[in-house]
């Protein structure tokens, strides 16, 4: 079969969908934030060095979940097993990170929706938020299969449902590494 007989898994086109509408929804935000950046009452931002720990975080559990993939395709359980649990612990991980990270915010008085606010900060809140709302989509794929992956049933060896986990995951960790510079760029 050649190259063009071929088609895309229904699960895969669908992530593809929703991958392009997500970029679309950031890209809408991230450009939103540069026009509104131009105000007199903008300020500008101070990434906390957590964030820092938290983009190192999703980039491990990128490599953990490519390592799961890998170790299913050779049939290697254990390995899978371990690296897909890895993997939704970094992500649970890089979410208390970016948790504490606007706690820290708040530590110093800044306020990031409500009264006093700035903009500036509220955008960061907004678009950090929706990432993290996309990433705790992404652990509870994960934790599902995991689930799945410890069940004592009959196991299966179908890679489909971890290539679409795997490929979603390494869109949100792409997102964030954007994000990440670009509010660090974008002061």
């Amino acid at each position: 079969m050649t190259d063009f007989n071929r088609k895309i898994h229904p699960h895969k086109f669908t992530l593809w969908i929703a991958i392009g509408s997500i970029l679309m929804m950031f890209a809408g935000l991230t450009s939103a934030y540069i026009v509104k950046r131009s105000q007199a009452s903008w300020i500008m931002l101070e990434i906390p060095v957590i964030f820092w720990y938290s983009t190192g975080a999703i980039l491990a559990s990128s490599v953990s979940v490519h390592l799961s993939l890998k170790a299913l395709r050779n049939r290697e359980m254990q390995n899978y097993q371990r690296m897909l649990g890895i993997t939704a612990l970094l992500g649970v991980l890089f979410l208390l990170l970016q948790v504490v990270g606007f706690s820290q915010f708040e530590a110093k008085d800044i306020r990031l929706v409500g009264a006093g606010s700035n903009a500036s900060y509220s955008f960061l809140l907004a678009i950090s938020g929706l990432h993290g709302l996309h990433v705790l989509g992404g652990v509870v794929a994960l934790v599902v299969l995991a689930i799945k992956a410890f069940s004592t049933k009959v196991r299966t060896y179908n890679t489909i449902p971890l290539e679409v986990t795997a490929t979603y995951w390494h869109f949100v960790d792409v997102l964030w590494i954007y994000l990440f510079i670009f509010f660090n760029w974008m002061k």
